[in-house]
């Protein structure tokens, strides 16, 4: 994205106040955010994003008509381009884990200061990871939880990474250290950690967690 390219942003969000105060906040921070009409539920954020081609939608997910997962889903079905980042009062894990599996890039509670917002924002355009690590944990928590203890069993090859490196993320989706990867493996820890090193670069994430939830959510 060029400097001088402004983010353009759609708020999905049904509380008028809430969506107003957001966009003007937002519209402050350094320019470099455009606001487009926001929508008041999810069926009219389906609407605008056909409309206006926003490159972010904060999506509420506790909506009238279309709720926002629903929204998420139909969204990025037509419009893969789109980056969508949640924006919410419920922090469930069962929440958490169906948005991010609809295709949500980060998951932000309303109580987030504006500038953490316009941050997460700014990062998801970079291609980078929206969510915490906290968030992050919990997801693949829930996932582990709802297909049991062998989900890295059908993990798809990655395209990018060498034999080894898929062999070395499918033994991180199931939650091994780099010493029990080594055993395992046959390999010193040292390897070990220089071959997660390189996933995590290729991957284009920070840290093991992110990299388990890119693995088997996307």
């Amino acid at each position: 994205m060029s400097r001088d390219e402004k983010v353009r942003v759609l708020i999905a969000e049904d509380q008028a106040l809430i969506r107003d105060g957001i966009a003007t906040l937002l519209a402050q921070q350094n320019h470099d955010f455009e606001i487009v009409p926001g929508a008041a539920d999810g069926e009219q954020a389906i609407e605008f994003a056909r409309r206006y081609r926003p490159d972010i939608i904060l999506m509420d997910l506790q909506m009238p008509r279309v709720d926002g997962i629903a929204a998420t889903r139909r969204i990025l079905r037509e419009l893969p381009q789109t980056n969508i980042i949640v924006l919410t009062t419920f922090e469930t894990n069962d929440l958490i884990f169906e948005a991010v599996s609809a295709g949500a890039k980060a998951y932000l509670l309303k109580d987030t200061r504006i500038d953490v917002i316009a941050a997460t924002i700014r990062a998801v355009m970079n291609g980078q990871s929206g969510l915490s690590p906290g968030v992050a944990a919990r997801i693949l928590d829930e996932f582990k939880r709802l297909r049991g203890p062998r989900v890295s069993a059908k993990l798809p090859v990655r395209d990018g990474l060498t034999a080894r490196e898929n062999e070395i993320l499918t033994l991180i989706v199931e939650g091994k250290s780099n010493t029990e990867i080594g055993e395992q493996l046959h390999l010193a820890e040292g390897t070990v950690k220089n071959y997660v090193s390189a996933i995590l670069e290729k991957c284009q994430v920070k840290n093991r967690t992110e990299l388990a939830i890119k693995a088997i959510t996307y």
